[in-house]
């Protein structure tokens, strides 16, 4: 049978854009946007060059690709858990929140925030993506679950568009620690710690006296 035709030579085929971009990230979450080679890239994956523009035309490309396949699927789910619930809102949040270290902090997608800020000012059209494909969804998602709470009296009727940045704040500064200050620092944040606290402080502030829970 010819190389070319075998099924195992076809699964190499199939799986090559998801080892280009799991290479990718790899190499993003070290080095950074502007650093990273496309030679390093393909390098890692196992590729040439000329197979990696087959896939991707650009290094931008790739970077969407990256953000699409690892970070939009983590709140595709949030999206369906909150869709499908009929619990406690508070009961929400908290899953939301405590899910974050297993679900994004201790892979390397951490890096794809610190990349995108650090890196804005050069790269305007992989902010302007960012800003369209997460940020716009994340906020969507986080201030649809604090007007459920609200909605069913379990919220106090707090400003939404601004709680959302209280809820991410610690959750980002955590991922921006870990790339940048935590091998510098041995008395950094306990990301799951740090959730647990958040959570607490968070429902105490939010939860409305006398209200459901």
């Amino acid at each position: 049978m010819d190389k070319a035709t075998s099924p195992r030579w076809r699964r190499r085929k199939e799986a090559r854009p998801q080892e280009i971009i799991a290479a990718a990230l790899a190499i993003f979450a070290e080095r950074g946007f502007a650093a990273t080679r496309l030679d390093d890239i393909a390098a890692r994956a196992g590729v040439t060059r000329g197979t990696l523009y087959l896939y991707f035309p650009s290094k931008e490309e790739l970077f969407k690709a990256v953000v699409r396949q690892f970070l939009l699927p983590i709140f595709a789910r949030r999206e369906e858990m909150l869709a499908a619930a009929t619990g406690p809102t508070s009961d929400l949040l908290a899953r939301f929140i405590l899910s974050f270290p297993e679900a994004i902090a201790a892979s390397p997608v951490s890096a794809i925030p610190k990349l995108v800020l650090s890196e804005a000012g050069n790269f305007p059209d992989l902010a302007r993506f960012y800003v369209d494909e997460v940020l716009r969804r994340g906020r969507r998602l986080v201030r649809g679950l604090l007007r459920r709470g609200i909605e069913r009296g379990q919220f106090r009727n707090v400003d939404v568009d601004q709680v959302f940045y209280c809820v991410v704040a610690p959750l980002l500064v955590t991922m921006l620690w870990r790339h940048s200050l935590a091998p510098y620092d041995n008395d950094g944040p306990d990301l799951p710690a740090l959730c647990r606290a958040h959570v607490d402080l968070l429902l105490h502030g939010l939860l409305k006296p006398g209200g459901a829970t």
